[in-house]
């Protein structure tokens, strides 16, 4: 079994949380440290540590994650100007937190850059 996350006790609202969607599969939440006017957090309820831990039998679970995010990008009127979608793998491609997650940011111009967002 995965470790315990700091996202395992948001999801199940042991720690407050702006939670803009659950179901039995995800929850999507606002980041502490917003990049962009809009920037939520989609992440599965059980722990996947990261991208590496993927297995054949979660490309439904991936695929939930960005349909949901494309459907809060429309909910929210900003999916027609567009929208980032971010995940990031190990501690070298940015992830800080050791459990799965897809970063919607949008709501604002982006910026264009080559490493990070």
């Amino acid at each position: 079994m995965a470790d315990e996350t700091i996202f395992s006790k948001i999801i199940r609202h042991e720690i407050p949380s702006d939670i803009r969607y659950q179901d039995d599969d995800i929850t999507v939440f606002a980041d502490i440290a917003p990049k962009a006017k809009v920037h939520l957090l989609i992440v599965p309820n059980r722990v996947i540590p990261s991208v590496n831990e993927l297995e054949d039998g979660d490309a439904a679970l991936i695929g939930k994650m960005v349909l949901t995010a494309k459907r809060i990008a429309k909910e929210m009127g900003f999916a027609e100007n567009g929208y980032r979608l971010v995940i990031n793998c190990g501690k070298d491609g940015g992830q800080e937190v050791p459990h799965l997650h897809l970063h919607l940011l949008g709501g604002e111009k982006l910026r264009i850059v080559g490493a990070g967002f």
